[in-house]
């Protein structure tokens, strides 16, 4: 049976997960889940209740995993050539997750939203990053970014809205079934609205 593990989004860039491209793909970040993760399984992302974003208890994406690829085989896939990051590119293109490309045995991470600033490798990203050689792809899913609905009380009482870092396990029939009935009521699927970071910036932009 399909399990749901749900997480709060800290930062909703559209990095982790990256939404565009028809693809919601999880690449980066979050081993756990990418590590235990099935086929069948939904990857469900709430908001953040930190200070200026005030997000929790609204959905950011949920994602059914469908696929599951080494990096290599993520890096070397003309699917995902697109997700390949340009930092001086479009807002999609910088926020490209597919940044580890294989070299001899190392991990050439490109740069990306996980690098330094300079452009230079993150050695703690990379170790985290690659702790686990797994990347979750899908296409059954809908991205809300900060434009989410807010997760109704019924499912919140379930447990799939909590607060703080890690994430949780739901493996409860009727729980599961009553989140993809509501989702279904949402009648919507693929990308729906922006990253959080993404209206920030074209906020900071018009107020300038």
């Amino acid at each position: 049976m399909p399990v749901i593990y749900s997480y709060v989004v800290a930062y909703d860039s559209g990095f982790a997960p990256n939404p565009f491209n028809k693809f919601c793909t999880l690449a980066t970040c979050k081993p756990k889940i990418r590590k235990h993760a099935s086929v069948g399984d939904w990857i469900v992302g709430t908001g953040s209740d930190r200070k200026g974003i005030r997000r929790g208890g609204f959905l950011v994406h949920a994602m059914r995993v469908e696929e599951t690829l080494k990096f290599s085989e993520y890096w070397n896939d003309p699917r995902f050539s697109s997700k390949k990051p340009n930092l001086f590119g479009s807002y999609r293109m910088a926020s490209g997750d597919n940044i580890y490309c294989p070299d001899g045995g190392d991990w050439l991470q490109m740069n990306s939203y996980h690098s330094n600033k300079d452009g230079t490798p993150r050695a703690d990203h990379i170790k985290k990053d690659t702790s686990v050689d797994r990347v979750l792809i899908s296409q059954e899913f809908v991205y809300f970014g900060a434009e989410g609905p807010e997760i109704p009380d019924h499912l919140k009482a379930c447990g799939l809205v909590h607060s703080g870092i890690g994430e949780h396990k739901i493996s409860d029939i009727a729980t599961i079934a009553a989140f993809e009935a509501w989702l279904d009521d949402l009648g919507v699927r693929g990308y729906q609205g922006k990253p959080f970071d993404m209206l920030e910036i074209a906020r900071k932009r018009g107020a300038q």
